[in-house]
């Protein structure tokens, strides 16, 4: 090989090595660069509300977070299986890879054991209910010196004794005496979600009559996410009704009538 074949080997030698080189260093920093956009990037979690847990499974894998049920309720009202809950809540922003807890809807409620109300006041009767997962149904007023103090527990139109099994989530009616001190004032419930909207009727000895729900509400979910727009009758600061009294409830969403 001649002096000009050496060199001239010898530079193309070279320059295709540093044309490697440089492919070579922007590969790496294109990977870098990817990998320092998506490092720490935040994902809006899904809602897996009123969904199975195979559908939830496949809508977290699809945006890069986890599910774990780690809980359950026996709501009547909702279909078997459901997610009920979840935590973070539906919205909340989380890391790739996040657990999002889940509360399912059981296949079968679960018993209680029926708690002896008679003699509790009506507060503490509906509180005693709560803790067992019962609900408090309707209140019936009967003349009585026990004013304000449940004579009678009701599971279904009949009297139900203590120690009774039955279903968690059911509701019980009560007979409460009823005395000279037989009034009481409707409360504001305008702006209240659901539940708080119908405890505070009841701490008041009242009933619920009716629950109108716009056509916006379509899910047990959606209907404890609802916002009391109106009431009839309206709130009663100077004018008292008679204990047992019914008011209507009107609800959306966005606490706004249709």
């Amino acid at each position: 090989m001649n002096i000009k074949g050496f060199f001239e080997n010898w530079i193309v030698r070279n320059l295709l090595g540093a044309a490697v080189a440089i492919l070579g260093l922007a590969v790496v920093s294109g990977l870098l660069l990817n990998l320092g956009t998506h490092h720490g990037k935040e994902i809006e979690v899904p809602d897996f509300t009123n969904m199975s847990v195979a559908e939830a499974s496949a809508e977290a894998s699809a945006v890069g977070i986890r599910i774990d049920v780690t809980d359950s309720v026996y709501v009547r009202k909702m279909g078997r299986g459901l997610v009920f809950s979840q935590r973070p809540t539906a919205g909340s922003k989380v890391k790739q890879g996040r657990r999002i807890q889940l509360t399912i809807n059981s296949i079968k409620p679960k018993q209680v054991k029926m708690p002896d109300l008679v003699g509790f006041s009506m507060r503490q009767a509906k509180a005693e209910l709560q803790a067992k997962g019962l609900l408090l149904g309707r209140l019936r007023y009967t003349e009585d010196i026990a004013t304000n103090n449940v004579l009678k527990q009701l599971y279904k139109g009949r009297e139900i004794k203590a120690g009774r099994n039955i279903d968690s989530g059911s509701e019980i009616d009560l007979i409460i005496g009823l005395g000279e001190d037989n009034e009481t004032f409707i409360p504001d419930v305008v702006g209240m979600k659901f539940m708080r909207a119908v405890d505070a009727v009841h701490d008041n000895s009242l009933n619920v009559s009716r629950l109108r729900f716009d056509k916006n509400i379509r899910t047990y979910s959606d209907s404890l996410n609802a916002v009391v727009y109106k009431q009839v009758p309206e709130p009663t600061e100077d004018m008292p009704v008679l204990m047992g009294s019914e008011i209507t409830l009107y609800l959306s969403i966005d606490g706004q009538g249709r």
